[in-house]
């Protein structure tokens, strides 16, 4: 694995250099086929008297999501043995999350036995319907005139994942974001895991309702 090392703010020694080699072998136990890991250390100093310290920032490419993990100490050693520990419990984590999926799957499957749709609650259409739309005996809207907006909105659709809060917050750690789209596998609702201050980690959730329709309706 390709290793990067920089500093901003202080050198890096020949001595550090050696024990980022000797501390990376904790993150190839995890991550086997990581392609390269950076290490950017950055050297704070404060005018208002409180002791300088160094932050150890790690960043792990790899064809996966790219892991990211920090700490900060008034030692450089120090900071690295910590963000190591961080980075290195994030990649055990997401490795037995991957075990666990293979053993119990969440989310829409196919089974072949039944040539049916298990964990989502849907039915496929069946052959007379997909008939009645082929032929144009339901018909299908097809909006070709595109309306011009100032605003550009951006749009990503991906399929819907079941899983506990605390794996939502170790995905988002890994893929480095404020947050995650997810489906709470306790509830059945769709939720967003979202990084506050510190370590510090919120939930939103929308709870299931009746249409507006159906609403008026009752």
């Amino acid at each position: 694995m390709e290793t990067s090392i920089v500093g901003v703010g202080v050198g890096i020694t020949d001595r550090f250099r050696t024990v980022v080699e000797e501390k990376i072998a904790r993150v190839q136990t995890f991550a086997a086929k990581a392609q390269r890991l950076d290490v950017k250390v950055t050297h704070r100093a404060y005018r208002n008297g409180h002791v300088p310290d160094e932050t150890v920032e790690l960043t792990l490419v790899s064809k996966g999501p790219v892991v990211r993990a920090e700490a900060t100490d008034g030692d450089k050693f120090v900071a690295l043995d910590l963000a190591v520990d961080k980075m290195a419990e994030q990649l055990r984590r997401a490795k037995e999350k991957r075990v666990d999926g293979r053993q119990h799957p969440r989310g829409a499957h196919f089974e072949k036995g039944s040539g049916a749709l298990e964990g989502i609650d849907v039915q496929p259409a069946s052959a007379d319907i997909l008939h009645a739309v082929a032929t144009g005996a339901v018909p299908v809207q097809n909006d070709e005139e595109e309306v011009y907006s100032p605003v550009v909105i951006r749009t990503k659709s991906f399929d819907p994942e079941w899983m506990t809060v605390e794996e939502a917050v170790d995905r988002m750690e890994l893929v480095g974001h404020d947050f995650f789209l997810f489906v709470d596998a306790s509830t059945d609702h769709p939720s967003v895991v979202y990084r506050r201050k510190g370590w510090d980690y919120g939930v939103i959730a929308l709870s299931t309702q009746a249409p507006p329709d159906q609403a008026l309706a009752s």
